[in-house]
């Protein structure tokens, strides 16, 4: 147990445990020191000098090395003749801090009013008024009015683009680090900084492109005053006029909590519109970070493309319906196929959702598919992580292995806390057939060829440094992926580590287990309510009868369009009028996540709570109540009215769930640091967790019971051929997915589809960087530019999905020559 001190603040005993700054022990007791550069996240470098206190130091006799004491025996104190720095000083036994004596009180005073010389007087117009740490504390414990002359103060540029997401007011800088701190600290992209010195100094960007950081808009969020806002949110609203509803991101399956800002807005007609999305604290979640595709993709629920109404298909084309008119039409059919129904379902559907979708087919003998290519989500449910584990506790003893995975575009945060547990000391793992940004934080690099990585997995658990790092470790986690592999391959991939955690008795304990790092918010939710993959998804819906909802096969593989244009029947159920909506006889509107309240079950298997932030477009509903209305039809009864009903019936239904309710889910305890919208100047302007944490499904190793573990399957490896280019999928963090295209803001990160080459094989080709070119897969040609990537394989080319190229799996491609173009 960590050694506990005892010290006084302000009069009051505090007990904290030893090497604690005296800012934060402070906190613990309820006394805010004010602070600019401070921030419990970061290491302590007492630039602002706001926080300068007086600290008292019992007195030590040198000789006995023991407190000198007064006449009454208590241990006599000695005062500093300076102030200190609260956040840079550790607490110690008998300490005594003065933060509101008069000399404290004038230290502080006469601090604002330096900082105050140049900075403008424009809280009327200024973003930050209303949430501002120097707004704030000026009024708390500045001076009344300044000394200082109009003429004298520096007049900077008031919009200077760090990136097209952030833009900078050099005025209003007051050079406390937070931003740069953050970048370097904890984001590991060093791509601001300071430049010049003295009253001229400013921060400007290091990279091409500017401000080049997924994780850039947290800098906005930590930002004391309204130097920093996002292109988003700049001069948008008044943060007083924003209501908040808690959430939680669907990018991506790490489940980070989220805020969403909204008002009613005259420019939208009156109706009540998102106007940005914040981080919500989940210390075993997100912390209080989110990545850039979080906060800015959320736009695609309210593009005017949005479906209000549902449709029929009438003489070749899709008209308005009623409900009543659109769910018969679509019940009748699915009764008509009995086993010919195939119900195909992604990971963007909620829990409820997709239980009630999985009732249905189970019903009426159909087929629940799960809309992906990559496998193993049965075995999560086996060996996967569980109850307590959290990657903030892991340091020294315990070993994690990112096989298959560049977390940085696929998982931005759980990059963030791999990178700071192997920082605290645990062992890092990173396997993959190319470089990827994790393995600067790395003990060992395994760099094996595109389908050998069943071979890789299997060698961790034989004698050698990395094997040993592996076996003999405390506990270790396996990030699993899906770069170069298609359903098959991850499959045997997911069983390979399944199997060496359960081999090397990883299982079954917190901290310990597998993880899927998945390519949607809740494929984890679907794998544990019964949803599997097909193989050969184009044989198994052609000619049946299918319920597509949230996913749209025919716009991301040609192949897969055939096969539906094919089919017997297509209801579809989405947000928009997809390439797949224009193929079906149906078109069911259904409401964004935003619109509604449900749960998604995260990678590390959390099911967490969702709640509605706007209204319902038009005459959407959500999914589970479509799925009820359709099933009806067909004298099937659904739970239909409430999202919280239906989780109760999964709960009472699926036993990984029992015991689980909406009440349980929206529970919260008490974390660090403590952080909250009443004192922004020390965590930021993040948003206290007050709807709920989250609860982490058991797994069966937890449960006592005996995992049987599948044999791995043998995959046969695809290689590269003699004058011919292997082409492998990989997930680019912006793609041009249906939740991510419509943010027009996002344009240049999602950039052209693209292309990845080594120098050697784009030479051999006649190509360069940045030259267009066109590919050939499966018999499709599509335009791409073409990038180079000295660290991977030369007889590979690099494909990125939903960047409108259709590739699911490892396979051959052809290369030419095009011209030449403009590359980000």
């Amino acid at each position: 147990m960590t050694k506990q001190v005892t010290l006084t603040i302000d009069g009051k005993q505090v007990t904290v445990a030893d090497g604690m700054l005296v800012i934060d022990a402070a906190k613990t007791a309820g006394i805010d020191i004010p602070v600019f550069c401070y921030h419990p996240k970061m290491e302590p470098v007492g630039m602002c000098r706001q926080c300068m206190v007086e600290i008292g130091r019992p007195m030590i006799d040198r000789a006995t090395g023991k407190a000198i004491l007064d006449d009454k025996g208590d241990p006599k104190v000695q005062f500093m003749p300076k102030l200190e720095t609260a956040c840079t000083n550790p607490v110690s036994e008998g300490m005594v801090v003065l933060t509101q004596s008069d000399k404290a009180k004038a230290g502080q005073k006469a601090n604002l009013e330096f900082l105050l010389t140049s900075h403008p007087l424009d809280c009327p117009i200024c973003d930050k008024g209303g949430e501002c740490a120097l707004q704030d504390l000026t009024i708390a414990h500045g001076p009344g009015q300044s000394r200082y002359l109009y003429d004298e103060k520096m007049h900077l540029a008031k919009n200077v683009p760090l990136g097209e997401l952030i833009f900078l007011d050099q005025e209003r800088c007051i050079q406390c680090a937070r931003c740069i701190r953050f970048q370097d600290e904890i984001a590991g992209d060093a791509v601001i900084d300071f430049d010049e010195r003295g009253r001229s100094t400013q921060i400007v960007s290091l990279s091409d492109p500017g401000f080049d950081s997924v994780f850039s808009g947290n800098t906005t969020d930590i930002c004391p005053v309204g130097a920093l806002t996002t292109a988003d949110f700049r001069f948008g609203a008044r943060p007083w006029e924003l209501n908040a509803s808690a959430s939680i991101c669907s990018q991506c399956p790490v489940g980070c909590n989220l805020t969403f800002n909204t008002r009613r807005e005259a420019m939208a007609d009156g109706t009540i519109v998102i106007k940005r999305v914040m981080p919500r604290q989940n210390e075993e979640v997100n912390e209080t970070w989110i990545c850039d595709k979080g906060r800015f993709a959320y736009h695609y629920v309210e593009s005017d493309a949005r479906l209000g109404k549902s449709l029929i298909r009438k003489d070749g084309r899709l008209a308005r319906a009623s409900w009543d008119a659109a769910t018969r039409a679509a019940g009748q059919a699915f009764a008509e196929a009995k086993k010919n129904f195939v119900v195909l379902a992604s990971g963007r559907l909620s829990n409820e959702d997709l239980f009630n979708l999985k009732s249905l087919a189970d019903q009426v003998g159909g087929k629940a598919v799960l809309y992906s290519n990559m496998g193993g989500g049965d075995l999560t449910a086996l060996v996967g992580v569980g109850a307590g584990t959290n990657f903030g506790e892991m340091g020294k003893g315990t070993t994690i292995v990112v096989m298959a995975s560049d977390l940085y575009e696929e998982a931005p945060i759980w990059y963030l806390r791999v990178k700071q547990a192997a920082e605290r000391g645990a062992t890092l793992i990173v396997a993959n057939p190319r470089e990827t940004k994790l393995e600067r934080y790395s003990d060992f690099v395994i760099r094996y060829s595109y389908g050998d990585e069943v071979k890789t997995v299997q060698d961790l658990t034989k004698k050698g440094k990395v094997g040993d790092a592996f076996t003999k470790a405390e506990n270790a986690v396996i990030l699993f992926g899906s770069e170069g592999l298609g359903l098959e391959g991850s499959t045997a991939l997911a069983t390979a580590c399944a199997r060496a955690l359960n081999d090397t008795e990883h299982v079954g304990k917190p901290n310990n287990g597998l993880i899927g790092v998945w390519q949607r918010a809740n494929d984890q939710g679907a794998w544990e309510i019964g949803f599997r993959p097909e193989e050969n998804l184009a044989a198994a819906l052609k000619g049946k009868t299918v319920y597509v909802v949230g996913a749209d096969p025919a716009g991301d593989d040609p192949a897969l369009a055939k096969a539906l244009s094919s089919a017997e029947f297509v209801a579809v159920q989405d947000l928009f009028e997809t390439e797949t909506a224009k193929l079906a006889d149906v078109v069911l509107a259904a409401q964004a996540y935003t619109e509604r309240e449900g749960t998604f079950t995260s990678g590390e298997r959390r099911v967490q709570r969702f709640y509605p932030a706007v209204p319902a477009l038009g005459e959407s509903k959500p999914d589970y109540a479509i799925t009820s209305q359709v099933a009806r039809q067909m004298g099937v009864i659904l739970e239909g009215t409430s999202a919280s009903v239906v989780f109760d019936i999964m709960a009472a239904d699926i036993p990984v769930f029992a015991g689980l309710n909406y009440a349980r889910l929206a529970e919260v305890k008490e974390q660090w640091p403590i952080v909250g919208r009443g004192d922004m100047y020390y965590g930021g302007s993040t948003y206290e967790n007050k709807q709920g944490l989250g609860v982490q499904l058991s797994n069966a190793a937890s449960r006592g019971e005996k995992a049987t573990l599948p044999r791995v399957q043998k995959v046969a490896a695809v290689r590269p051929k003699e004058n011919k280019l292997l082409a492998v999928p990989f997930t680019k963090l912006y793609d041009r997915g249906a939740t991510v295209a419509s943010t027009e803001l996002l344009d240049q990160r999602i950039g052209q589809a693209f292309v990845v080459l080594h120098p050697s094989a784009a030479k051999n080709l006649g190509i360069e960087a940045g030259e267009r070119a066109k590919l050939t897969l499966d018999g499709i040609n599509e335009e791409v530019v073409v990038k180079i990537d000295d660290t991977i394989p030369a007889g590979v080319v690099l494909v990125p999905r939903s960047m409108g190229l259709p590739i699911n799996e490892p396979g051959e491609a052809g290369l030419k020559a095009g011209k030449k173009a403009a590359v980000r």
